[in-house]
């Protein structure tokens, strides 16, 4: 797609990952290769960018979720910013993801982002509120050992019920993202009754982890192991929904305090989800 005589958007490819990267790292927005090289190599992905004469100054990238689409990392260089870009970017993504069979498209809003979005039609679902806390020393290895029992290393036979109970969690089916990610040293389970899974983290190589437990002692169970491999001189950040109340309450009696926040906006069919079931985020345009 031509927007003008200047630039272009079109899908990345890998050979755009490293310029994508520097581009948005030289701007202070943080570091995209790892997730970047992600998404040029997954199908369920719509990474694009927008370029000038063969430089990139845009980007976004665009995950489908069964028919769930997230959309993130919409980012431009700033002397191209007030020309319409972003908003074009954010199009492109939610028409290539609608042609695939998206009907609900997400996103986590910056302040300015927020505004261009709402103008596309979306709106405020909820709030993430993202936390953090100090990782557990030796001498409080003995209570949250108890409280941490069950938690173990993923294993292969884990990915089915990791993927049903995430998409009774988070209304999508991110079994694409799980399967890529589950491994014994990157995620943890806690089984339940009869071959199921009450709870997970799955951990992505940017950082990001997604965790979804069906209860507040399931979650806590959970967040507690990650607290005692994290160690006392570690951190361990969790992101909760502004609808979860009992679990934010219950985290901040165990010493996380809050770190960031942002509003989760969304547009089209409505969403069968629970909310108080996820506790931390693949991050960026995955969910």
């Amino acid at each position: 797609m031509i927007l003008n005589t200047m630039v272009t958007l079109r899908p990345m490819l890998p050979v755009d990952v490293d310029p994508a990267a520097d581009m948005i790292l030289s701007h202070d927005w943080g570091v995209r290769r790892e997730f970047l090289a992600f998404a040029t190599g997954q199908a369920a992905c719509a990474p694009m960018v927008a370029d000038v004469d063969g430089a990139i100054v845009g980007t976004g990238v665009g995950t489908l979720n069964g028919s769930v689409g997230w959309i993130g990392t919409i980012f431009l260089s700033p002397e191209w910013r007030g020309e319409g870009i972003g908003r074009a970017i954010t199009q492109s993504i939610i028409d290539r993801l609608e042609s695939s069979g998206a009907r609900t498209f997400v996103l986590v809003a910056t302040a300015d982002g927020r505004r261009l979005y709402s103008k596309m039609g979306f709106e405020v679902q909820t709030r993430y509120r993202i936390l953090e806390a100090p990782g557990l020393g030796s001498g409080d290895r003995s209570a949250a050992n108890a409280a941490a029992g069950g938690v173990r290393p993923f294993e292969p036979g884990d990915l089915d019920a990791m993927a049903a109970l995430d998409r009774d969690g988070t209304g999508e089916d991110r079994r694409h993202v799980l399967a890529r990610f589950a491994t014994p040293d990157s995620a943890r389970v806690l089984p339940g009754p009869g071959g199921t899974v009450d709870g997970f983290v799955v951990r992505a190589p940017w950082g990001g982890g997604a965790t979804v437990a069906r209860s507040l002692d399931r979650a806590m169970a959970i967040i507690t192991e990650r607290r005692l491999k994290a160690g006392p001189g570690g951190r361990v950040r969790v992101g909760l929904l502004q609808d979860n109340e009992a679990g934010l309450a219950r985290l901040a009696e165990a010493g996380f305090a809050p770190s960031w926040s942002a509003p989760r906006m969304i547009r089209g069919d409505p969403m069968a989800w629970h909310p108080d079931w996820i506790w931390g985020q693949f991050n960026h345009a995955i969910g």
